[in-house]
């Protein structure tokens, strides 16, 4: 991965500026943020990781807590961490011999957002199919 491609994504100046996927089309560059968080998500592993981090009391956990729950080498856990935090989804400090993570709101909200269907607009109807007719 290039120095420019481990920058944070979603902090490029947009804010967040994406409409929701069903009120209109993404364009080439929103897809390829989208895509990188959503490939981010995409294992199991980083997924069951956002969820300690997110869902832990207080709002931050320490790696020695994380690394327990899984049957991972802690650089495989680091590895997994790490790309959860250049996908925007998570930042980390470290205090001494520990680093402690939490998530950003922003960048789930910002996912729940453009997932989202506007209150009261049914979907489209799908096009009929040649079959169909």
């Amino acid at each position: 991965m290039s120095k420019q491609e481990e920058a944070v994504l979603g902090q490029d100046g947009v804010n967040g500026c994406c409409p929701g996927m069903l009120t209109a089309p993404l364009d080439a560059a929103q897809s390829v943020e989208l895509a990188k968080v959503f490939k981010a998500l995409g294992d199991p592993i980083r997924l069951r990781l956002l969820s300690m981090i997110a869902s832990r009391a207080g709002g931050e956990v320490c790696v020695c807590d994380l690394t327990p729950a899984f049957d991972l080498s802690q650089p495989t856990i680091s590895h997994h961490l790490k790309l959860l935090r250049q996908a925007g989804l998570i930042d980390c400090e470290r205090r001494g011999t520990w680093v402690y993570y939490w998530l950003l709101p922003e960048m789930t909200d910002r996912l729940a957002g453009i997932l989202t269907r506007p209150a009261g607009q049914p979907l489209p109807e799908p096009a009929e199919t040649a079959g169909d007719a």
